[in-house]
């Protein structure tokens, strides 16, 4: 047992999402959103060096004081595992711990809507999960993976960095790459993947134009990829893509969009009413007719008519996802005003 489990086992006791460790502050843990701090000693510059360097590998070790930033992945048995990212910051070593549970929940275990169950029986195009830092991106991710691996007898190949969720075969066969231990870049998995007969590319994150490009030819050849980015909703998310292009190839980026892109799911985590967890709030563009057509035409500020009359398809926005939980009293209107996006339109939700 490596001397920083204590904490970790606290946070997870807890129902923490983050252990933060660094040095010239106590450990702190992140409870439905805010950081809290936990009742021990400020961490000495060596000391935090010690807690992390103790569960480094020599190559996160040697990888780590090249580059002063490092992303690695650790387990404790019949705990959790953890994405630890460790860096250099003026006082010393930080290193924040995030908690993944060992066990994949079903979209079902999440209150997940059906639509999602919808997007995950496609059998080819592409399917974006897209929100901020910490809010459950992955964890839908991997219940949407888990969903095909129940359902579909193929071969599902994901690229993380690092690995989160570690799959086990069900009907599918799976292999989970990690960039820096399997892989150099997202973009060179990719190249790869295309070659090693898959039916599902899950894509932990889209940073670059190349991997983004890849990721929709993927999709246009026939299989199904799943990926992330850090947008705040489905429009963003378009603009974000056809954004990254060069001016002259943006036509025809949207021309593969529209027809390639099967959904756009938006997701902000909200603490509940009775501060017992945290909800997911979900904005979800489906690719109709009329989202293709205005994707096509580059005129992405319509997506929220699009997503406002397609109730009975499952669509949803931010919004009137926020507003349907306020209703249900799952959370409070101050915290719905905070993650809302019209924001005028919950102010009087404020008390």
């Amino acid at each position: 047992m490596n001397r920083i489990d204590t904490f970790l086992e606290l946070a997870v006791k807890q129902g923490g999402s983050d252990l933060h460790l660094i040095a010239g502050n106590p450990p702190r843990i992140r409870l439905l959103g805010e950081i809290q701090p936990v009742k021990y000693r400020e961490l000495s510059s060596d000391e935090a060096r010690d807690l992390v360097y103790e569960i480094m590998s020599a190559r996160d070790q040697e990888m780590f004081e090249s580059r002063h930033n490092w992303d690695f992945s650790y387990e404790v048995a019949g705990l959790s595992r953890f994405r630890v990212n460790v860096y250099q910051h003026l006082g010393g070593i930080g290193a924040v711990l995030r908690v993944i549970p060992s066990q994949i929940k079903t979209l079902d275990e999440l209150g997940m809507p059906d639509a999602l169950k919808g997007l995950a029986r496609q059998r080819k195009g592409l399917i974006l999960v897209t929100g901020p830092t910490g809010s459950g991106k992955s964890t839908t991710l991997a219940a949407m993976v888990d969903l095909v691996n129940s359902q579909r007898k193929g071969h599902i190949i994901t690229v993380e960095d690092p690995i989160e969720f570690v799959h086990q075969n069900k009907v599918c066969l799976i292999s989970q790459r990690e960039i820096g231990s399997h892989t150099k870049a997202f973009a060179d998995a990719l190249h790869s993947a295309v070659r090693e007969d898959p039916d599902v590319i899950l894509v932990g994150e889209m940073r670059d134009l190349e991997t983004i490009a890849l990721a929709i030819t993927a999709a246009e050849m026939g299989i199904l990829v799943m990926a992330t980015l850090h947008t705040s909703g489905a429009v963003e998310s378009m603009d974000r893509i056809t954004n990254v292009f060069p001016p002259g190839e943006e036509p025809y980026i949207r021309a593969m969009l529209s027809t390639s892109l099967c959904g756009v799911v938006s997701q902000q985590l909200v603490r509940r009413a009775d501060n017992k967890g945290r909800v997911a709030a979900l904005e979800i563009l489906l690719n109709n007719a009329a989202a293709s057509n205005l994707i096509r035409e580059g005129k992405n500020d319509q997506l929220d008519n699009v997503m406002q009359g397609g109730g009975l398809q499952g669509m949803q926005t931010m919004d009137s996802a926020l507003r349907r939980l306020v209703e249900a009293n799952e959370i409070t209107g101050e915290d719905a005003f905070l993650k809302a996006h019209n924001k005028a339109e919950f102010e009087h939700m404020v008390d």
